[in-house]
């Protein structure tokens, strides 16, 4: 089995994509992908080391099959699971609600005692509100990709952000 459980969540195809990026930097033989519409409870019991990923959609609104785990999904035991997040947004269209499906995800993690990593700098975005954000706006609590106002800057902070989760999750 592999160290690193990645669930992700896609209705474009785009945050699957990025979902393999990850998986690639990190190593293929290391990270054992999930589409959450195919995903059990069970699944992540398997792994100390995890990874979300899901797009925001509309006006802060989980993507489809995240929605239709949420319930599932808020039951997991994330004690002692470190736990990294990413996710998918607009921030010019959707300015009000940049991310809040990650923040969303991330918070129950939290909840449900996880240890956060992947932390990602606030800087070079521009929206007006998040729940996606740390309380003193220096942080998102995961990766955030913007592939429809940034798709250039997608590939060096995937590398950048895997890079950080390594370290941060000794991988």
């Amino acid at each position: 089995m592999a160290q690193v459980g990645l669930f992700y969540g896609t209705d474009t195809g785009n945050t699957e994509r990025v979902a393999d990026m990850i998986k690639d930097k990190i190593g293929a033989d290391k990270v054992d992908v999930y589409d959450i519409a195919s995903a059990s409870a069970a699944d992540f019991a398997k792994y100390d080391k995890i990874i979300l990923g899901q797009p925001t959609w509309y006006y802060g609104e989980l993507q489809s099959s995240w929605d239709d785990f949420w319930e599932d999904f808020k039951s997991v035991d994330f004690t002692n699971k470190q736990v990294a997040c990413f996710g998918l947004g607009d921030q010019a269209d959707y300015a009000e609600y940049f991310l809040d499906a990650m923040g969303l995800m991330h918070d129950v993690a939290l909840e449900n005692g996880s240890i956060p990593a992947g932390y990602w700098s606030t800087d070079g975005y521009q929206f007006d509100e998040s729940k996606a954000v740390t309380d003193d706006g220096e942080f998102f609590v995961g990766l955030a990709i913007d592939e429809d106002q940034q798709p250039e800057k997608t590939a060096e902070r995937v590398d950048q952000w895997v890079d950080q989760i390594k370290e941060e999750m000794a991988l």
